[in-house]
């Protein structure tokens, strides 16, 4: 996909305007994204058509970005293996791992504690 002919945030409203890095490859999930490098995690999502960022713990409904200025934890992703990382201010870096939340799990951890509380 040519990210170039994408919708992009070209302004930040904390972070402010940058310039357009590099495009560089990282995954979602395990499935390959691109982006340009610098920017919000969250802004190279969202370009891509990602709108879902975690589920909430204890009713599982989808979150994305909502304040996009790192006050709010709606987009918190983990990043890298690290949990509850704020995607809308995290800047995106050439190979970075980034999966959806679960709560505070990835999905196949929060995956394997329902089946072990259906087991119960």
């Amino acid at each position: 996909m040519d990210i170039t002919k994408q919708r992009r945030i070209q302004e930040h409203p904390i972070l402010g305007s940058y310039e357009k890095g590099r495009v560089v490859h990282f995954t979602l999930d395990g499935k390959d994204m691109e982006g340009y490098e610098g920017e919000p995690i969250a802004a190279a999502l969202k370009a891509s058509g990602v709108m879902t960022h975690r589920y909430t713990a204890k009713h599982h409904k989808p979150r994305g970005v909502f304040c996009a200025i790192g006050r709010c934890t709606d987009c918190v992703m983990i990043v890298d293996g690290i949990p509850n990382t704020r995607t809308c201010i995290t800047p995106l870096k050439e190979g970075m791992a980034v999966q959806a939340q679960y709560g505070v799990q990835t999905k196949e951890e929060w995956e394997a504690s329902q089946e072990a509380k259906d087991g119960e």
